[in-house]
């Protein structure tokens, strides 16, 4: 077991581990954390080899991106060339991230744009000529759920995307520390408890569609309050929750985490929630892989992302929990076959079934999948 990694300036230590003792020090640019940086494929090729553990687990992933951006193409090939790597994943779960909007027409309906996208690469994985996954089996597209026309919106993605959307990814976000970055379009506190956003989220629970929630640690009280107030909706809350470790919070660890697991304790008492478990790379901020001179074991991540994600195992139990990539984010600090390591490193002492219901079952039934 990884004893930790410790961050000095713009020098990086990785502890010891039981396997043996191993030291890595660089002088490399360190991370700005909360931004996005394409993956360095130099640096990831130098990760010590490992091989896929329990490769049959059929896994789901409930979250990954698809764009072709300035700095980084990711779409079809690029993902399956990074998850045809020994694990077995089955199926896939699109989140909105700002990717092929319309170029023109009403500004609220320029989003449905990204699903017509996404729906055509998860019909190109449909046609079994790119292998057995299925890619963006479930879509979850962006929605201004506090616009007037949310419901219109709704539909228009619901036809886009061919039977495959499932909900709406409307992110709250905000800090006060400027070094943070917030949501986009994020300008304060408080989204979640609006009479409008209510109102778009009644109009989507209505239209059977599932919201997924994302903002800080020290804001998860407006996802309690949200979820008891609409008990009928299903919410899946992002990325552990949240937590933050970078900007005000830094050298707080401590702290962070006794804010972070109060707030999931209560969000856990709400039956209409599960909880995403992963997505922590650029705001946990656990170890800095920009600085590093090469990535971390799975052994290393597990130590380090285990008291948050067996804390939510804990808490909402297996059947609440689903596993995500957030890729191609994650890759910036790991590869798949490592991440997803990780995963059943932490995972290694579930029951067969709670193995099954973390890697598939839960993200089945959450996203109403086939």
């Amino acid at each position: 077991m990884a004893r930790g990694l410790s961050l000095s300036g713009d020098h990086a230590v990785i502890a010891g581990t039981n396997e043996g003792e191993t030291e890595m020090t660089t002088t490399r640019e360190p991370a700005r954390y909360g931004h996005i940086y394409p993956p360095d494929a130099a640096w990831l090729a130098k990760a010590t080899p490992e091989v896929a553990l329990e490769p049959d687990l059929p896994i789901i992933d409930t979250h990954h991106h698809l764009w072709n951006r300035d700095d980084q193409r990711y779409l079809l090939h690029e993902f399956l060339e990074n998850i045809n790597s020994g694990h077995n994943t089955i199926a896939t779960v699109f989140l909105e991230c700002h990717s092929m909007y319309r170029a023109d027409g009403p500004q609220e309906m320029r989003s449905v744009g990204e699903t017509e996208f996404v729906a055509g690469i998860s019909a190109m994985s449909e046609s079994g000529g790119y292998g057995p996954t299925r890619v963006a089996a479930g879509i979850v597209g962006s929605v201004d759920l506090t616009h007037d026309r949310a419901e219109q919106v709704l539909e228009a993605h619901i036809r886009a995307g061919g039977g495959r959307f499932r909900g709406v990814r409307h992110a709250a976000g905000w800090d006060s520390d400027p070094t943070i970055g917030n949501s986009r379009d994020m300008t304060g506190l408080g989204t979640y408890m609006r009479p409008d956003f209510r109102r778009g989220l009644a109009k989507m629970t209505a239209l059977g569609l599932s919201l997924d929630a994302w903002l800080f640690h020290p804001q998860l009280a407006d996802v309690v309050d949200l979820a008891r107030s609409m008990p009928a909706s299903n919410i899946i809350m992002g990325h552990c929750g949240g937590p933050l470790g970078y900007g005000r919070y830094l050298g707080k660890q401590d702290e962070v985490f006794a804010t972070w697991k109060a707030g999931v304790a209560e969000l856990a008492k709400c039956p209409n929630v599960t909880m995403k478990l992963g997505g922590m790379m650029m705001r946990l901020a656990a170890y800095d892989y920009k600085a590093l001179e090469k990535p971390p074991t799975s052994q290393e991540i597990a130590a380090m992302w285990r008291p948050y994600i067996e804390t939510c195992i804990e808490l909402f139990g297996a059947q609440r929990c689903l596993f995500e990539s957030n890729f191609p984010v994650e890759k910036m600090g790991a590869s798949w076959l490592v991440l997803w390591n990780a995963f059943k490193r932490i995972a290694a002492g579930a029951s067969a079934d709670e193995k099954l219901a973390l890697f598939s079952g839960t993200a089945r039934r959450a996203y109403r999948l086939g």
